[in-house]
């Protein structure tokens, strides 16, 4: 391959809107899933409501199982994008403004309220306070520090970090293979090791948007989920902020895939065309490791079956989004601009609702659509006019 060969990565002056929207479905999700969980029985969640069902168990199992991979993969797409764009340099300084630093700034109004809502549900309804979670051999005194649901920040900040030290070992590496000069890696100097790193990131992205690519891009997942033993909520959350082995490995992969997809500039269109088959899989597999256990299949077994259903969601979801959302449409875009901020102060808001109507004799069904809409234009309305136009907005977005 030369020079010549290598085509200008994915979104380069383009807008992607049906990746935009996907990335604010991963994040909305995620505060779908908190106002779930008070409703499925044995959760051991921050409040349980006096109304559970175990039907909530379905969507709860799902969606564990590819949001965080999805989320993963497309901010490994558009840090390769930004890379590319900009440099390595000027992407690391933008991570540490746009994602460490946010972790550090909103953990005081995001997370160290929960306690005092754990400790309120526990005198005003009599609630034993569950136990928070913890890891073997995690100094006690971080446990007080717990990112909270912001740890997703801080792992998306230690993979993007290492894929950035990974590429620099490889082109460096590369650099003294060959004797070149150059290690770039974008279209400006496209030659010697930046060119045939490029060339290889390619040839990955090609593999991994082929018929069997969501088997390798599966891998780390499969192999985490086999080290926990257990499934049934996704790949383990960190519960310090020390890095932990598994949702590391876990997602670092699904950033590498993004980053790999992204070289390929064909890689997104060839998997559009899967979607109709990964769904169904997705479906198929989601179905047999909900109603399957570890020891009707053995471990290897329902683990394999968990981390092709969580793969085949990721590549069905990024199909679909890819195929049918390809032009900008102001709600989804608006939703899209908001959905950082809202996941970051979501849950607090959340939990006090909750704890409001916990002990109402209404259905689980009523009980959701007024949380969805109350808190829904709590956050939509604090984005509007504390953020869209302030320097937050600039901060955040």
């Amino acid at each position: 391959m030369t020079a010549t060969d290598v085509k200008p990565p994915v979104g380069v002056g383009v807008r992607l809107h049906g990746l935009d929207a996907l990335r604010a479905g991963a994040l909305g999700l995620g505060i779908v899933l908190h106002s779930l969980m008070p409703f499925a029985p044995g959760m051991g969640w921050l409040l349980t409501d006096a109304r559970t069902s175990a039907a909530v168990g379905v969507p709860l199992f799902v969606i564990h199982l590819f949001r965080m991979t999805v989320f993963m993969l497309l901010a490994g797409f558009f840090g390769r994008m930004v890379v590319h764009r900009r440099g390595a340099g000027a992407y690391l300084r933008d991570r540490t403004v746009r994602i460490l630093a946010p972790m550090v700034a909103f953990w005081p109004v995001a997370v160290m309220p929960l306690g005092l809502l754990v400790a309120a549900n526990a005198s005003l309804r009599g609630a034993t306070p569950p136990q928070p979670p913890s890891r073997p051999g995690a100094p006690e005194a971080l446990a007080m520090f717990s990112p909270g649901q912001l740890w997703f920040l801080l792992v998306l900040f230690e993979v993007s970090a290492l894929t950035l030290g990974v590429r620099w070992v490889a082109l460096r590496a590369a650099r003294w293979a060959s004797g070149a000069a150059s290690d770039g890696e974008g279209a400006a100097g496209m030659s010697g090791p930046g060119r045939d790193l490029t060339c290889l990131t390619r040839a990955v992205g090609r593999a991994l948007s082929g018929p069997a690519g969501v088997l390798a891009a599966a891998v780390p997942y499969y192999l985490c989920v086999l080290a926990q033993g257990d499934a049934t909520g996704g790949i383990a959350a960190p519960t310090t902020i020390l890095p932990e082995v598994a949702p590391l490995v876990a997602y670092l992969g699904a950033f590498g895939v993004g980053w790999a997809l992204h070289a390929d500039p064909d890689a997104l269109a060839r998997i559009a065309r899967q979607w109709p088959g990964q769904l169904a899989a997705a479906i198929a597999l989601s179905a047999a490791g909900y109603v399957t256990t570890p020891a009707m299949l053995t471990v290897p077994g329902h683990a394999a079956l968990v981390a092709l259903a969580g793969w085949t969601w990721t590549y069905a979801l990024l199909g679909l989004c890819v195929r049918f959302l390809r032009r900008e449409r102001p709600v989804i875009r608006y939703l899209a601009d908001s959905s950082y901020w809202a996941y970051l102060v979501h849950l607090p808001l959340l939990v006090g609702f909750e704890l409001l109507i916990a002990d109402q004799p209404w259905s689980i069904a009523a009980k959701l659509l007024l949380t969805w809409t109350v808190v829904g234009a709590a956050l939509l309305g604090s984005y509007q006019v504390l953020v869209r136009k302030t320097w937050l907005g600039q901060w955040l977005n």
